[in-house]
């Protein structure tokens, strides 16, 4: 699916910042939404190059017994082999909550350009999921990364689903 991606926007007296895309972030929500049914966690990511979702994922942690099937992870795979490549440059990654630093480096190893997320590492705590408390603005920091980094968007709605997920009998948390 295609759809116009606002890019890098000149406002007179300010640096080009780049506009995120509500409707990719809400295909990430979606996306999280529908794994919440199938008995997963509350993650969903989807990928955007050009104006192209490459990519959409929810975590499938669960269901597939594997610890590294985080939605970033999922994502970036079915990007990478929708492109037959494993490089995204230019690509965006929308995700529902911060990457932890396992999808954090895949991004980077993945030349993946810019991170917009909604929820932060710190909020998957409090609903009881073990994260390392290290942001992501810190592992650019620290590794050097080039990734540009969009906190808090659309958080309110990332938040809904750690609520929406935490009423449910069936939830697990890793």
């Amino acid at each position: 699916m295609a759809f116009a991606i606002r890019r890098d926007v000149e406002v007179p007296g300010e640096e080009r910042r780049y506009l995120p895309e509500a409707k990719a972030m809400r295909r990430a929500i979606a996306a999280a939404r529908d794994g919440i049914g199938q008995g997963e966690s509350p993650f969903g990511a989807c990928i955007v190059l050009e104006g192209e979702v490459i990519g959409t994922a929810h975590n499938c942690v669960w269901g597939s017994t594997d610890i590294t099937r985080h939605a970033e992870i999922v994502a970036i795979s079915e990007a990478c082999k929708r492109l037959s490549r494993i490089h995204l440059s230019g690509a965006v990654l929308y995700a529902t909550c911060e990457p932890c630093p396992m999808c954090y480096a895949a991004s980077h190893w993945a030349d993946i350009e810019r991170i917009v997320f909604g929820a932060e590492i710190s909020d998957a705590a409090r609903f009881g999921f073990r994260e390392l408390s290290i942001p992501n603005l810190t592992m650019k920091e620290l590794g050097g990364s080039g990734i540009e980094i969009i906190p808090g968007f659309l958080r309110d709605e990332c938040l809904a689903l750690f609520e929406e997920w935490a009423q449910r009998p069936d939830r697990k948390t890793y």
